[in-house]
């Protein structure tokens, strides 16, 4: 995986374990996805992670593109105790979108079935 082009303002980057490597990152009008080889995370600019889920962990993700709107991208994970993410896009991050979710999905796509029933409640919030 690659590393992120350059750091992203408001992103606790000092949160991530030193040996885990970012594979692509997308910022949004309300806050930044980052994809990396281990998880997902999601900031809303507060400083810490408000998503922060492994692949297996994560149920749907939804980009909507409409017209004259900025798009939505919303991130499901798969328990109820983590709350669903909704973020407006903008047209001009939609190249930087487009490439989190394609690297998101290959991801996604190599997570074993069942996956998500090795998740507890307890590892997905902790």
């Amino acid at each position: 995986m690659r590393m992120m082009d350059s750091p992203i303002a408001g992103v606790p980057y000092d949160r991530l374990d030193p040996a885990e490597k970012i594979a692509v990152q997308a910022a949004a009008d309300e806050g930044v996805v980052i994809v990396t080889d281990r998880r997902i995370l999601v900031t809303l600019n507060t400083g810490r992670f408000d998503l922060d889920i492994p692949f297996g962990a994560l149920r749907r993700v939804q980009f909507d593109i409409e017209r004259h709107r900025p798009a939505t991208l919303v991130i499901v994970p798969e328990l109820p105790s983590d709350r669903p993410i909704v973020l407006a896009v903008p047209p001009e991050q939609y190249a930087a979108v487009a490439t989190t979710l394609a690297v998101l999905g290959r991801t996604l796509h190599e997570v074993p079935p069942g996956a998500s029933d090795q998740v507890s409640e307890e590892a997905a919030t902790g």
